[in-house]
């Protein structure tokens, strides 16, 4: 691993790169699709529904962050769910980030996403370096199993590839933005 992956956050995933600069450069460039697609949006904007569905932008950058720390800082390394996580029954809710995305406002929408993303840039960081890819969460599956860094990577790279799909159709619908990368 090259000594850049940790101080770096990587464009893309390179070519001919290590496997962790693939895996990160694959959520990288899903993290700042999905940031693109919610950029510059009002409330009424991050609001917009398609149809009969009831995603929202809003409610998928909430969402997201909320899965950021679920799998980086509660599974990766066993540590208590931070707020507003923390206060939440999900059990009872499981909709509420999804829900609860209309009665915040933009800024602080995008300010809970970008503080999860950078508290799993670190949890990343520090797992890297006390195991690498093969470094095993804290937790375990049902069966017993505790999954590795790696397929905790993967699953965060599709959980984002699904939602930046939802973003595409919504901020298309809203606004006309298309495209698969944010300019330069």
């Amino acid at each position: 691993m090259s000594d850049d992956t940790m101080t770096t956050v990587l464009r893309e995933p390179p070519i001919d790169g290590s496997e962790i600069d693939t895996l990160l450069g694959a959520l990288e460039r899903q993290r700042r699709t999905l940031a693109w697609k919610c950029g510059e949006l009002d409330a009424a904007g991050l609001g917009a529904r398609l149809g009969p569905s009831s995603v929202t932008l809003g409610g998928l950058l909430k969402h997201l962050a909320q899965v950021e720390d679920e799998m980086f800082q509660v599974r990766l390394h066993g540590r208590e769910p931070s707020a507003p996580w923390d206060a939440v029954d999900f059990e009872a809710d499981p909709d509420w980030d999804w829900r609860s995305a209309a009665d915040d406002s933009p800024e602080q929408l995008r300010a809970l996403w970008g503080e999860s993303v950078a508290r799993s840039r670190a949890a990343v960081a520090e797992a890297l370096t006390t195991g690498g890819t093969e470094r095993p969460a804290h937790f375990t599956t049902a069966d017993g199993r505790s999954p590795t860094l790696r397929y905790l990577l993967v699953v965060m790279i599709e959980e984002y590839a699904r939602h930046v799909g939802h973003a595409d159709l919504l901020r298309e619908a809203i606004d006309g933005l298309v495209g698969e990368d944010p300019p330069q």
